[in-house]
């Protein structure tokens, strides 16, 4: 009777398959979420450049959405970088020849220096 048991417990093998194929679903989610995470920044970036531009600056920017200078600066370098050009290249081409004309200049002038000890 004890020799029947096989059929209704996984063998030691089937438990490793079963544990590695969750373990493989788990970690394709996560890489589905984080390129759908890296898609929404590229996208509020460009929205956040685009308000720099509407607001006229990187204050009135901050002031009417209610976000940090620091944030608005983060989201123009993202834009500068053109992290978003690979997933839409229509809407950064748009907001990349917008963005430097406002004020990312002094975002840029700013973060450089920030920048550069940690690159190097």
């Amino acid at each position: 009777m004890t020799s029947q048991t096989p059929e209704k417990s996984p063998s030691r093998k089937q438990r490793l398959q079963e544990k590695q194929r969750r373990q493989l679903a788990v970690v394709d989610t996560i890489d589905k979420a984080e390129a759908k995470l890296r898609k929404a920044e590229a996208e509020l970036a460009e929205a956040v450049a685009e308000a720099v531009e509407v607001f006229g600056s990187e204050q009135g920017a901050s002031e009417e959405l209610g976000l940090s200078i620091e944030s608005i600066r983060g989201f123009l370098s993202l834009v500068e970088g053109g992290t978003s050009g690979a997933e839409e290249p229509d809407g950064a081409g748009e907001t990349v020849e917008t963005a430097p004309a406002v004020s990312p200049a002094k975002a840029k002038a700013e973060v450089k220096p920030e920048q550069e000890p940690v690159a190097v």
